[in-house]
């Protein structure tokens, strides 16, 4: 027989549950942080937020723009293409053939005629020497082949008569010219007016006197069958 006071039964086993529950409570709240801290090991430390680009002027903003555009501007001019040359002028109209002669004859004709007017000399002095250029050389700029020189400028035949070239069969060992200058139509021509002029009357002089007291040929009488020719085809490019 207990001679203590007993306690009640029902109050020691509510505490007993009491405490029974928060012990289960505490290894409830242990568990669950364990857990977490599993989970946040597996998945790694947590990276920082990237820091947000510090803003830039307007004024370098509108910098960058203007230097962009630059180099666009480069890029599109270093690989644009070229622009197409410019045509050449309209060529002036083509000679037809006159009094019978060939396009040639006629070019040569033409650059006479070229030189006359130039000069201011008359229509007299173009008729004398296409008469005589059509005796000396059938109105062609002619080469020689004893004179190598004169092939190697542009011609339009070639013959043999001692050293004489072009259109007036001038000989540069008279005095006439270089040979260069002479396988020039215009030159030739000039120094046949140079001559010319300087015959007393030679306006009033019939075309072969003319010719003649020029070129002093072995065949004085040879330039007045050239004369018909000579006067239609002057007065079709000299009107």
């Amino acid at each position: 027989m207990h001679n203590g006071r007993r306690r009640p039964r029902g109050r020691h086993a509510a505490r007993r549950s009491l405490r029974r529950h928060l012990v289960l409570l505490l290894l409830g709240l242990a568990l669950a942080a364990g857990t977490a801290v599993l989970v946040s090991g597996a998945l790694g430390p947590r990276r920082p937020a990237a820091a947000a680009p510090p803003a830039v002027p307007a004024a370098d903003l509108d910098r960058q723009r203007a230097s962009a555009q630059d180099e666009v501007s480069r890029g599109q001019a270093r690989s644009a293409p070229q622009a197409a040359p410019s045509p050449s002028p309209s060529p002036s109209p083509k000679l037809v053939p006159v009094a019978g002669l060939t396009l040639t004859q006629t070019a040569n004709v033409a650059t006479i005629v070229e030189v006359t007017r130039k000069r201011n000399l008359p229509r007299q002095a173009a008729v004398v020497a296409v008469a005589t250029a059509l005796q000396e050389s059938d109105l062609h700029n002619v080469a020689s082949s004893a004179v190598p020189e004169s092939l190697t400028y542009p011609h339009e035949g070639v013959s043999v008569n001692l050293d004489s070239v072009g259109l007036f069969q001038q000989r540069p060992s008279q005095g006439w010219g270089t040979v260069a200058q002479l396988m020039d139509p215009r030159y030739s021509t000039g120094a046949f007016y140079d001559r010319l002029v300087k015959v007393s009357g030679w306006q009033a002089l019939s075309v072969t006197d003319a010719a003649q007291a020029v070129q002093r040929s072995a065949f004085p009488g040879a330039y007045q069958k050239h004369e018909d020719t000579a006067r239609a085809a002057v007065a079709a490019l000299m009107p």
